[in-house]
């Protein structure tokens, strides 16, 4: 391990490694923008954000003209998210956020639902887990539950991602064969070994902060205190195991602010944290106001990580409710979300330029819904009475079979009874976009109406193919600002840390 390195903050990567790859260090230093060496290394991942959710939400918070904080990083780069079918090397073209996580965390593709493993079922080593056994810090942040997918691949390994716990079972935890009936269970426990329970005794990041405080019961705490972890609030009494859930309390932001240094484990709600919209909308005494936002995460991660180690850090943010609240098609949720992950790239930024050694990238996992900004006063697909026309007057050569003339694309007033989040939104059937209200609208215009420029549709309720955009800072971030590969990410943030390529790359 080279000296005098000190902190690594990286955002959704991966790249490709074994179980066998080394984690010897050169002593060559690395150097990047202004010959400067990397010490650190922070990364951001926005779970299924698109160009399109990073454009709504410049537009939404800033206006046309105006910038996001991860748009202003001086290198831009996009991201190819394939995955691959099990047992073989056929790309499966959308991934879920378990084969991306594990791309970037283990640089290997893999089938969709595995973490830590290859797509033959081999267990293969995290960069988190190679960070932490050469010395550095590491730290893991989320606003799902730490047992989800993004955070659960730098430190765990399953064969199905929703063996999350508290309790372990077959459907859960074991893959099914071709015909119905489960696989036997591996000869690595491991790798059917609850997620909350891996993460409780395998000591892989010395700051946890998220949700999920259900996976976890009150021997998960015992586990984490006898390894030095201060535990936020409580995982349960370990007298009445029966009534682990009426005994549990979740941490709280008032619990975090008193932590100075030290591992420390914050899970602040039973389940995902609660979505900033909707948390505005609450009481000031509701419980959920107490749950911390991720910037406020993020800074206290820096801080405890930047004091914690001589040798470095690396630190993995997840703004994960991008994905969850594009699934549920809200889009209003969706850019709350967006602007409240880009809240935490500008503290890791902030960090960055005061360290001067400091690397950020952030990037996404894959897109979510296929979210689309659209014209104003225009309707999708899904609004239509019949799909749009497909002949061409002037050329009759590029008509389509079969032909559909123009009067076909016209308002099914059965799917579309007004805008979703005005005068239609009561309408559990109306297809119709979401309207908002930018900086450059007069200022009577409101969120819902006609008149709001924003107007915002989805595709699915799914995950797409497309690429990602990733946005990077600080010495080496001109390598990231190139079209690549999910699993290329792994091995230019292994590079980072330890001076060179991981073995066998």
């Amino acid at each position: 391990m080279r000296r005098g390195m000190r902190t690594l903050i990286v955002l959704g990567v991966t790249g490709a490694v074994t179980a066998s790859v080394a984690v010897t260090a050169s002593s060559t230093p690395q150097h990047g923008e202004g010959n400067q060496e990397i010490r650190n290394v922070i990364y951001l991942l926005g779970d299924g954000m698109s160009r399109s959710h990073v454009a709504a939400g410049r537009e939404r918070f800033y206006g046309a003209t105006g910038r996001l904080n991860m748009e202003k990083l001086p290198n831009y780069g996009a991201v190819a998210t394939y995955a691959v079918e099990k047992d073989s090397d056929q790309p499966a073209l959308v991934t879920d956020s378990a084969s991306s996580a594990t791309a970037w965390s283990s640089g290997v593709k893999t089938y969709n639902a595995a973490l830590g493993v290859d797509a033959y079922e081999n267990r293969v080593a995290t960069l988190m887990e190679q960070a932490h056994r050469a010395g550095f810090a590491t730290g893991n942040v989320s606003t799902a539950e730490i047992t989800d997918a993004t955070p659960a691949a730098q430190f765990s390994h399953a064969l199905l991602r929703g063996c999350q716990g508290p309790v372990y079972s077959d459907a859960s935890c074991l893959p099914k064969k071709a015909d119905g009936t489960f696989e036997d269970k591996p000869a690595d426990q491991t790798l059917i070994t609850p997620i909350a329970e891996q993460i409780a005794r395998n000591g892989t990041a010395d700051v946890i902060l998220g949700g999920g405080l259900a996976r976890f019961e009150p021997d998960d705490q015992k586990a984490l205190q006898a390894q030095g972890y201060q535990v936020l609030g409580s995982f349960g009494d370990p007298a009445l195991p029966a009534q682990t859930a009426a005994t549990q309390k979740v941490a709280t932001r008032d619990d975090l602010a008193d932590v100075r240094s030290g591992k420390v484990i914050g899970l602040f709600n039973r389940g995902n944290l609660t979505v900033e919209n909707a948390k505005a909308k609450l009481p000031a005494d509701a419980p959920q106001k107490q749950e911390p936002t991720l910037a406020e995460m993020t800074r206290k991660s820096l801080s405890l990580l930047n004091n914690r180690s001589g040798k470095g850090f690396l630190l993995q943010v997840e703004g994960a409710q991008i994905d969850k609240r594009s699934h549920a098609n809200d889009a209003a949720q969706t850019l709350d979300e967006v602007k409240a992950f880009d809240d935490a790239v500008k503290a890791a930024v902030d960090f960055a330029r005061k360290d001067g050694h400091t690397l950020v990238v952030v990037t996404a996992d894959h897109e979510c819904a296929g979210f689309n900004i659209i014209e104003k006063g225009s309707f999708t697909n899904a609004e239509a009475a019949a799909p749009p026309a497909n002949t061409d007057a002037g050329n009759p050569a590029n008509n389509s079979t079969p032909s559909r003339s123009s009067s076909a694309n016209a308002k099914d007033p059965a799917r579309s009874s007004g805008i979703v989040n005005g005068a239609g939104a009561n309408d559990p059937k109306n297809f119709a976009p979401a309207t908002f209200r930018t900086p450059d609208d007069p200022a009577d215009v409101q969120d819902g109406s006609p008149e709001a420029s924003l107007w915002l549709s989805y595709l699915s309720g799914n995950h797409t193919g497309a690429d990602v955009p990733l946005y990077a800072y600080g010495p080496g971030g001109e390598r990231f600002a190139v079209s690549q590969n999910n699993t290329d990410l792994y091995t230019k943030m292994y590079r980072s840390l330890f001076g060179h390529a991981p073995r066998g790359h």
